[in-house]
């Protein structure tokens, strides 16, 4: 299956919270890439991200319970007929969705295509010294734990459905990504990283020294 056909079997998720100023913009490009299935998960925002993700055409999902997990999750819910991946993707603008080219076109051999920062200066030069530091440990924790080589825990990642459904991930936090990439290899899925560039956040602080973001 070629990247253009996989875009029309893809629905995107993106867990949210207080990102008005960035949220319609990552819609907007994610509509021009051809996704037409954009869930935009509010995560108890108090600013206007629901009204702005939904008036750039993005359905909106609402999570009361705190966490990158709980959002995801949230955004798993009743996925419709015909979806056979799911796209994550940031809310703050910090995705280069240029990159998506890349994992549409990997996607023909992986269950998992995980988009990595750390393939170029640029982004690494994006990432802060505490997501540099923390997303280097747990790749190395995993290569160590269960003999796999990832760069990255980067949130930009397509996963096909029936892999994501085979995971079972528990975690409501923002080991999320961690779960997922170490429950890939426990069930020895096909998991492929592509080089994404990862761009300064347009808005908005990060919700913590978080590992995907």
């Amino acid at each position: 299956m070629g990247g253009e056909a996989i875009v029309k079997n893809v629905i995107v998720v993106i867990p949210a919270l207080n990102e008005e100023a960035s949220i319609a913009s990552v819609v907007r490009g994610l509509r021009d890439r051809g996704l037409e299935r954009i869930r935009v998960i509010d995560n108890g925002s108090t600013d206007g991200t629901a009204n702005q993700a939904r008036a750039a055409g993005a359905q909106v999902l609402h999570e009361p319970l705190r966490g990158y997990g709980s959002a995801c999750q949230r955004g798993l819910s009743d996925l419709p007929p015909g979806v056979a991946w799911v796209l994550f993707c940031d809310a703050d603008g910090s995705d280069d969705l240029s990159g998506l080219s890349a994992l549409f076109a990997a996607a023909s051999e992986a269950d998992l295509v995980i988009g990595t920062r750390r393939m170029t200066r640029r982004s690494r030069d994006a990432l802060s010294g505490p997501q540099n530091w923390g997303n280097a440990l747990a790749v190395v924790l995993i290569r160590w734990g269960w003999g796999v080589r990832y760069t990255d825990l980067g949130p930009l990642r397509l996963v096909r459905r029936t892999a994501l459904e085979a995971m079972q991930i528990c975690d409501r936090g923002y080991g999320w990504t961690v779960e997922m990439q170490v429950r890939a290899a426990e069930l020895g899925l096909r998991a492929v990283e592509a080089p994404v560039n990862y761009l300064r956040r347009q808005s908005g602080r990060s919700k913590s020294i978080d590992l995907p973001g």
